[in-house]
């Protein structure tokens, strides 16, 4: 959500996009040249790790693998990972712009699911 504190109290798509049309309007460009501009595609991989128990706690554990993916990503990638509000998995998403990269650190941090968790660390489903 976009939320303009000087204009609105709460997230607003309408008025987010007459702010993104209005950027792009104060830099002469049309919304479509100046978001080709901004938006950077990077690939992304998804994976979830059956866990018993708390995924939270599973989460909270592995905060030191997390930090290590997130450094080694820097700038140029992002790490989520969380427990699932639904099912006893982890959820792990990363996105890098090396796809070989996001698709290592995914592992990785699957890996260190497994563990955490107690589980055999053998290949991740998802």
């Amino acid at each position: 959500h976009l939320i303009f504190r000087h204009l609105a109290t709460t997230g607003d798509g309408l008025l987010a996009g007459i702010q993104a049309l209005d950027a792009a309007r104060r830099r002469g460009r049309t919304l479509g040249a100046w978001t080709t501009e901004l938006v950077v595609k990077a690939p992304q991989v998804l994976r979830a790790v059956a866990v018993e128990g708390s995924g939270e706690m599973v989460v909270e554990a592995m905060a030191d693998d997390i930090a290590t993916a997130v450094d080694l990503l820097g700038d140029e990638g992002r790490v989520v990972v969380r427990p699932s509000g639904t099912e006893s998995v982890v959820r792990v998403m990363v996105e890098a712009l090396d796809a070989e990269l996001a698709r290592r650190l995914a592992d990785e941090l699957c890996v260190a699911a497994q563990r955490t968790a107690g589980r055999d660390a053998g290949s991740p489903h998802g």
